[in-house]
């Protein structure tokens, strides 16, 4: 095309220019149509101009005629990019949303595959197809029931109207208009929590709650919570919401180790739950929230005011009238006097979990025969609430527990702590605490298997291991004394000593044999009770001595029976013998001195020999009384949960003291019975290649030549070493046998 542009005939009446521009557009049109560039052939724009060094410049006719520049060349691009790049984000959003919408078909599908047989198979056996344990003590008396339900099943129609209406209106107001998953109550749950700022009302319907009591656990994860939903959807389709009533009724937990209204009913105040009245029915319907919390036994007059707003409920949803209501209000319910005792409910839920362990596909009732003396059990309880009245809070001691066995290792009495409706958490048999000087026993029978006796000497001087400069409790230091005396002042320095002649290793292995499974740290801090066990440990690890050397592992349990009579497990004694008979003797005369001479002469008994060592850890955060007589062994602990210090508060005087309360009430009438080699009735068996064998014969040496000092006048002090005595003997001062 020519450079030149040519002009149109000017159409009659057109302007001149507008006739130039029309023209101008006309072939501009034609040439982008009809030309067509060649590959590899660089081609002009017919509106751009050459000019020299072969770039382009934009011709613009006469009239202000313009073409569009390289600017809007590069918005087109950019609106083009933008347009890819939202396509690309919405394949990515259909793919994520594929995968999602196929994740959770898939989760569903787990949840169903998982959960439904398991629920079919145990509706189909019955309602007593669950576990349920019934315990009962050593003379055969029931204290106590877990899982299932825990009285005869309640039908619906006996219960009085205000019960079941007091029910629902706490706990599912639209239970009868719902398909087992309440939405509208879960929003307006919701709703009352985001409004309060705190957890003040659960969207869970009583079908949910029913679920959860009857087949799951108590964890709170997204995957209990779908199975919880699920089981509640299939119940709502397998069962009429009165039988879904009936049994929530009949299984919900209601405190105290109580499942079910009725159970709930008897324990709190003494009758059925057909014949509470409504003030009592309005305390009931208000445990489920938080059983421990609202129990009238552990709080009366909380549990009173929560009553008070079941009531306020039940006028709210119409349910009873302002007038009728009155009444409960003005004489709000009065806890039952009654003579069963909450500390029983420590064992039981010991004795359940065992059976749990050695049963876990049981089902039906079963039947639990167990080693609980309830004489004991009352005196274990009453010695430990006399700690707490006399002197506890002044002292800051907030817990406490006890257990008692026999010498073949049965548990014949167990209180887990202050109140079992305060706290269920058994420190009995669960809590780890620091021993002290508890543990030191220990320590000694390690000495004694390496050929140490009790009458060698070791110096009572201040030791330093390293960084590590343990001291003795009053400062003060004595020179030469001998391994009885050591023990039975609880001597740090000498412990510790000890411990680094017959090391470590050797100390564990014998925590061992002694039946403490409890991890043992590896310093020489445990000569002092620095590695944390259980009181049930420790006190079964003390009737070795009082058994001569053999261990019994404790147990609770004597026979499990089926609910058709069938005996499912008999309980077989078994012991291990875990050190020698002498070293057991010995380790039972050193802690008898303990108790007439040392640290533990609180726990002193008139009537009968006891062997046993005070505890006391860093700061008085526990105390500790472990003993024994020939009838039985018995353990004592005080402490706080969050390991606060306690005031002026010791193994020899608040724990010795609960110690003596209890033995001198369980052994009223008992005759007494021998205690192997308190008296020193054992052969000191010394193996003379040892360290210990050598420093007995040094002293033998002195304690044969004949006495130095003038003899003392009679009735006075002749020290430490002096004034061990057994029964009237004494030991002489420097040590040696007893005369």
């Amino acid at each position: 095309m020519s450079a030149c542009l040519f002009i149109g005939a000017q159409k009659p009446g057109q302007p001149f220019r507008s006739s130039v521009q029309s023209t101008i557009e006309t072939q501009l049109r034609h040439g982008r149509s009809q030309s067509r560039p060649n590959p590899g052939t660089k081609t002009r724009n017919p509106a751009f101009a050459a000019v020299p060094g072969g770039k382009e410049r934009a011709r613009i006719p006469k009239g202000g005629f313009k073409v569009s520049d390289q600017n809007d060349e590069r918005q087109a691009e950019a609106a083009a990019h933008r347009a890819a790049h939202r396509r690309r984000l919405t394949r990515l959003a259909i793919r994520a949303g594929a995968f999602v919408l196929s994740a959770g078909v898939v989760l569903v599908a787990l949840l169903i595959f998982v959960t439904v047989p398991k629920i079919q198979r145990e509706m189909d056996m019955g309602p007593t197809a669950a576990l349920a344990v019934t315990v009962l003590d050593a003379e055969g008396m029931e204290i106590g029931s877990r899982g299932g339900t825990t009285a005869p099943v309640v039908p619906l129609a006996e219960l009085p109207p205000y019960l079941v209406k007091a029910f629902l209106a706490t706990e599912d107001r639209r239970f009868y208009s719902h398909w087992g998953i309440d939405l509208r109550g879960i929003a307006r749950a919701a709703w009352v929590n985001l409004r309060s700022g705190g957890f003040v009302e659960g969207g869970s319907t009583i079908t949910q709650q029913l679920a959860k009591n009857l087949y799951l656990d108590s964890d709170r994860t997204l995957w209990r919570k779908a199975q919880e939903a699920l089981i509640a959807l299939w119940l709502e389709s397998h069962m009429t919401k009165d039988e879904i009533l009936t049994l929530y009724l009949n299984r919900v937990y209601m405190g105290a180790g109580n499942y079910g209204v009725d159970a709930a009913a008897h324990y709190y105040f003494g009758k059925s739950a057909r014949d509470v009245s409504l003030a009592e029915a309005a305390v009931l319907a208000g445990l489920p929230k938080a059983p421990s919390r609202f129990a009238p036994t552990n709080d009366l007059a909380l549990a009173q005011a929560r009553a008070n707003q079941v009531l306020d409920r039940l006028v709210d949803n119409g349910d009873l009238t302002p007038a009728e209501v009155a009444g409960a209000r003005a004489h709000p319910a009065q806890v039952a006097e009654r003579d069963k005792r909450d500390g029983p409910q420590y064992f039981v839920d010991w004795v359940v979990a065992e059976v749990r362990n050695r049963f876990p596909d049981a089902h039906g009732r079963l039947t639990v025969k167990t080693t609980l003396d309830p004489r004991r059990q009352s005196a274990a309880e009453d010695a430990m609430r006399a700690a707490f009245k006399n002197g506890g809070m002044k002292r800051d001691v907030g817990q406490g527990a006890f257990i008692a066995l026999a010498p073949d290792g049965a548990v014949l009495a167990l209180v887990g702590g202050r109140s079992y409706l305060q706290s269920q958490y058994n420190r009995a048999t669960q809590a780890l605490r620091q021993p002290g000087s508890a543990f030191k026993p220990v320590v000694y029978l390690a000495a004694l298997e390496q050929g140490f006796t009790p009458f060698d000497e070791m110096e009572d001087t201040p030791v330093a291991l390293g960084e590590w400069e343990p001291q003795n409790a009053n400062r003060r230091y004595t020179g030469p004394v001998t391994l009885t005396e050591a023990l039975a002042r609880s001597i740090n320095s000498v412990a510790v000593k000890l411990a680094d002649r017959v090391g470590v290793s050797s100390i564990a292995n014998a925590a061992r044999r002694l039946g403490i499974s409890s991890p043992i740290q590896d310093n020489l801090s445990i000569a002092l009770g620095s590695s944390e066990v259980t009181l049930l440990e420790l006190t079964s690890a003390y009737s070795t001595f009082a058994d001569g050397g053999r261990h019994f592992s404790p147990y609770g349990i004597v026979e499990v029976a089926s609910a058709d009579g069938n005996i499912l497990y008999t309980h077989q004694t078994e012991a291990t013998q875990a050190t020698d008979e002498t070293h057991a003797r010995e380790m039972t005369y050193m802690l008898h001195q303990v108790v007439t001479e040392g640290t533990g002469q609180r726990a002193a008994l008139p009537d009968r020999l006891a062997a046993g060592k005070t505890g006391t850890s860093q700061n008085n955060r526990d105390a500790w009384f472990i003993g024994y007589t020939g009838n039985e062994i018995a353990g004592v602990w005080f402490g706080n949960d969050d390991n606060s210090p306690m005031k002026n508060v010791s193994g020899g005087n608040f724990a010795a003291l609960a110690w003596h309360n209890y033995m001198a009430a369980a052994q009223t009438g008992v005759p007494p019975a021998p205690l192997a080699g308190a008296e020193g009735d054992f052969a000191v068996a010394r193996d003379e290649s040892s360290v210990g064998g050598l420093l007995s014969q040094i002293a033998g040496l002195f304690r044969d030549a004949p006495p130095a000092a003038a003899p003392r006048a009679e009735g006075t002090s002749g020290g430490w070493g002096s004034g061990f005595r057994r029964g009237g003997n004494s030991l002489p001062l420097g040590g040696g046998k007893p005369r």
